[in-house]
């Protein structure tokens, strides 16, 4: 039974995802959603009060950048006009669409952070052998789904998805063959909260955009998947029995994915969302444009760099405490939201009232925090339970169709809808 600290344990990480997921649609594709997925994966660490996965913090936010960035190179845009669909069918299929996607997102996510939570020095994961057989997947499953069978979920777009489909089968056909039970829970219930909130969060969108509320329902679509996509990896997480590890990691292991989480990753999104050109375009509607560029690249430049040699000066000896963890958080998710800020205008005085939320977020979490609440459950289990997983699909399935209805009652043709199947 869930105790109460439990249950704020996993909202943390719900807030933690959610908040960095929102911030993501600013920057999007695969960079910005690595970014909010370490954040969700230090998040995980953060609440767990296990001493042994202090000294694995980054190696778990790498594999959440990894596992949630790698599903943001599927393209959704047009999916998410056809949930705005006034019929049925093309409603239930933007829905049901859109829950896949999430699922893959959080199939992704939820597995690779699992695998690095069951890795010990005397049951390591192969990590070379798993990365050849999810790059074999995917590509198989690209060209079966998409070059044979001609199934395309969002033509004329990118059918990414079908990558992201195989590179996930392939790893829980690895943890299947390794008895990672407790790594295929995590995979599960990720999948299932990713795909929940993408579906639910797009109804949210419709609803909004219905009632017309002055807010950005965009980025409420956005938080519903981070916040579901995180709550199921939470469970997931505190509810499987894990190993102990007695060994820390390499150093040098440690460096290297702290290097790409400060380094790589900011870099990335700085050259493609943050650069001086960049925010000329996408600022274009101020007076003095030119100037409020130039400061806005130069600070974030700053920022950025600060943040990098001042978390790599404290967490490079790789001996981590529960402060490492929370001082990495903390500042990784304060940029985060910094740069946001940026990007819509704050050096011209322009700011959105959806990035206060954002700050609004991280101080509950900060005041969340301050109890040593116990996350991990006091039964675990490492048991596979199809039956009753196959049981919540079937019900989330049930509830999109019934979201489905309700939304093509309560509006006509929308903006930006979209019918994948002609109507009469």
């Amino acid at each position: 039974m869930k105790s109460k600290e439990q249950w704020i344990s996993m909202l943390i990480v719900a807030m933690s995802l959610a908040t960095a997921w929102a911030i993501r649609g600013q920057f999007g594709h695969e960079q910005g959603a690595a970014w909010a997925g370490a954040i969700g994966g230090l998040a995980l660490v953060m609440v767990s009060n296990r001493k042994d996965w202090y000294n694995k913090m980054v190696l778990v936010a790498l594999a959440s950048a990894i596992g949630w960035g790698a599903g943001g190179m599927i393209s959704y845009g047009v999916v998410v006009g056809y949930g705005h669909a006034d019929n049925f069918i093309n409603a239930f299929y933007g829905l049901s669409m859109l829950f896949v996607i999430g699922a893959l997102f959080g199939l992704l996510g939820g597995g690779l952070v699992g695998l690095v939570l069951d890795s010990t020095e005397k049951n390591k994961v192969k990590w070379g052998s798993l990365m050849a057989e999810m790059v074999a997947g995917g590509i198989l499953s690209y060209y079966f789904f998409v070059e044979q069978i001609g199934f395309k979920m969002t033509p004329p777009r990118s059918e990414a998805w079908a990558i992201i489909l195989g590179a996930g089968l392939a790893m829980l056909w690895y943890m299947a063959r390794e008895k990672r039970n407790s790594a295929i829970r995590v995979a599960i219930f990720s999948t299932l909260g990713g795909g929940f909130g993408f579906a639910f969060g797009n109804f949210l969108q419709i609803t909004g955009n219905v009632l017309e509320i002055e807010f950005n329902m965009w980025n409420v679509m956005e938080y519903s998947i981070g916040f579901f996509g995180g709550l199921g990896m939470a469970y997931g997480v505190f509810s499987s029995k894990w190993p102990t590890e007695e060994v820390k990691p390499k150093i040098w292991v440690n460096r290297i994915a702290l290097f790409i989480l400060i380094v790589i990753i900011p870099l990335i999104i700085y050259r493609e969302s943050l650069t001086y050109e960049y925010l000329m375009k996408r600022l274009g509607e101020l007076i003095n444009l030119d100037v409020v560029a130039s400061i806005s690249t130069s600070v974030v430049a700053i920022i950025m760099l600060i943040m990098s040699v001042f978390l790599f000066w404290k967490l490079k000896d790789g001996n981590y405490k529960k402060k490492d963890v929370m001082l990495f958080f903390f500042v990784y998710l304060s940029v985060y939201i910094f740069i946001s800020y940026t990007v819509t205008g704050l050096f011209a005085g322009r700011t959105e009232f959806n990035h206060h939320l954002y700050i609004v977020n991280i101080i509950l979490i900060f005041i969340l925090l301050r109890k040593n609440m116990a996350a991990i459950y006091k039964t675990v289990t490492d048991k596979v339970n199809t039956k009753k997983w196959f049981t919540y699909l079937i019900l989330i399935l049930i509830f999109i169709v019934i979201l489905a209805v309700i939304a093509i009652q309560i509006h006509g043709e929308l903006g930006g809808a979209h019918n994948r199947f002609p109507v009469n």
